[in-house]
């Protein structure tokens, strides 16, 4: 037992909060342009339903909640990620707390997980729904181990949360549960936990969560996967032996991009003692080992008999983020002294800390040197300016979801549809002028999309419009670099 022990580690929540504070600072300085994920919440905000298409829609529902008090806007958008984001590591620390003795070490595994690149850097960046993954995933593991430690009704209860919340955020969350009910059953200390009546809570409190879009699943199951599964499957024509060699090979490329730096990180901490640590075992490791199997198993099922041909990293979350834990597990199990590798520790969180919210401003603000420029780039606000200098639009068709979400933050009292989303059709009837607005990529037809021309002859029997375009330049542009948009308007009233 360390000296460390005794360390109070509310300082680690604390540094936390200021973490995540600043990353909402950074997010928004650095672009008012929204990227694919919270372009999508945006657009998809203006309405409310039971499910919106291959993702589940928890994170939608809890967006669209706090739009209609905010307003829409880009500090809503980071606001909401980095506080399910510190709730998270809130829930994940409290965790370590309840199963490893040495404070230090819980320090560590909370921390750690800012050394996984998908969890420190990738959900800053962009991603949405995989936040709300990890975000119930830390509710469920917390109820989780709480049952298994200390149980009650509120732990039982706080895992059915978990579940329901996790289902509404991903469909392979599914997973994480079944993994930890197989772990418990396996051990015969554990197995009253799960044989217990309060189990009942769990399973209810998780049915009820998820039953509203259970009833919209029903009806459309197709929907709500196809796209899901044609990227698992995405193998072209490949023969079944070489669909399984692409699935278990981009498994284990996903697993090494996931959990390669955490290895790393941890080995440079604790040296030599770490290999020898990796080898003895405890109740709570050896449960943690088969979880990890189980979802293991779980994954290569589908590439042995669901056809998955391309596993990404990111769909590792429900599990892989046990893995800092995990290891805290395997080092105080070994009785390693911890001062010394918890100095080093802190030194290398303290450049992910600075490092993570620079490299995501830098990736942006570099485009003034280098000409490189990312979607944060692109004017949508300067170009909605120009154009309601035009005229002011009724509604807004646009040419895919991206600029949807973006046109919608900076004119929310105004309907915006995307052609790539026939899901939300509301009435236009009265509603002129009418603007058609669609990116043009380098060297593209500046004509008016087929798509587009399409949608207008369907659903309002226009024709084609005349096809103009406007450019305006880019954020941290180099010299007098300009993106390209085309548009159109349709002022005719039926």
């Amino acid at each position: 037992m360390s000296g460390t022990n005794n360390r109070d580690i509310r300082w680690i929540f604390v540094l936390l909060a200021a973490y995540f504070t600043l990353q909402v600072g950074v997010r928004l300085a650095t672009s008012h342009s929204l990227d694919l994920d919270e372009a999508e919440q945006a657009f998809r905000s203006q309405w409310l339903a039971a499910g919106y298409g291959p993702q589940p829609p928890f994170y939608n529902w809890l967006q669209y909640a706090v739009f209609q008090f905010a307003g829409v806007s880009l500090a809503a958008l980071s606001v909401v990620k980095n506080l399910l984001l510190f709730i998270a590591y809130l829930l994940y620390g409290l965790t370590a707390r309840l199963i490893l003795r040495d404070k230090a070490l819980v320090a560590v595994a909370t921390l750690g997980l800012l050394t996984i690149p998908q969890m420190a850097f990738e959900m800053q960046r962009d991603l949405t729904h995989t936040v709300a993954v990890f975000f119930s995933a830390s509710i469920f593991f917390y109820g989780f181990i709480r049952s298994l430690k200390q149980p009650s009704l509120a732990s039982y209860l706080i895992a059915g949360i978990g579940i329901g919340f996790g289902l509404l955020a991903k469909y392979n969350f599914a997973i994480l549960p079944a993994a930890a009910l197989i772990a418990a059953l396996s051990d015969a200390r554990l197995r009253p936990r799960i044989f217990d009546w309060r189990l009942v809570l769990t399973a209810a409190v998780a049915f009820v969560i998820t039953l509203p879009h259970l009833f919209w699943l029903k009806d459309n199951l197709d929907f709500a996967t196809a796209r899901t599964l044609e990227k698992m499957t995405a193998s072209g024509h490949a023969s079944y032996p070489a669909q399984v060699a692409m699935g278990v090979s981009s498994l284990a490329l996903a697993t090494l991009s996931f959990a390669g730096l955490t290895v790393a990180v941890f080995a440079i901490v604790f040296g030599r003692s770490l290999r020898p640590a990796l080898t003895v075992g405890s109740q709570w490791t050896r449960l943690l080992e088969r979880m990890m199997l189980v979802f293991l198993v779980g994954i290569l099922f589908l590439i042995v008999f669901g056809g998955a041909a391309g596993i990404k990293d990111r769909w590792l979350v429900p599990m892989l983020f046990l893995l800092p834990l995990y290891f805290c597990l395997k080092i105080e199990a070994a009785g390693v002294a911890t001062d010394r590798p918890f100095r080093r520790f802190l030194a290398i969180v303290a450049i992910i800390m600075i490092g993570v919210p620079a490299a995501l401003y830098g990736s942006v603000a570099a485009a003034r040197f280098t000409g490189h420029y990312e979607r944060l780039n692109r004017p949508y606000a300067t170009m909605l300016e120009s154009l309601r200098k035009q005229a002011e639009p009724a509604a807004i068709l646009a040419g895919d979801s991206l600029l949807a979400g973006n046109l919608r933050q900076d004119i929310p009292g105004v309907p915006v549809l995307s052609v790539d989303y026939p899901g939300f059709h509301p009435d236009l009837t009265g509603r002129r002028p009418l603007l058609l607005v669609w990116l043009l990529p380098k060297g593209g037809s500046e004509a008016l999309p087929p798509d587009m021309a399409e949608w207008l002859q369907a659903n309002l029997g226009a024709s084609a419009p005349e096809a103009l375009v406007i450019d305006a330049p880019y954020f941290y542009r180099r010299g007098d670099d300009r993106y390209r948009f085309g548009y159109a308007w349709v002022n005719q009233h039926p």
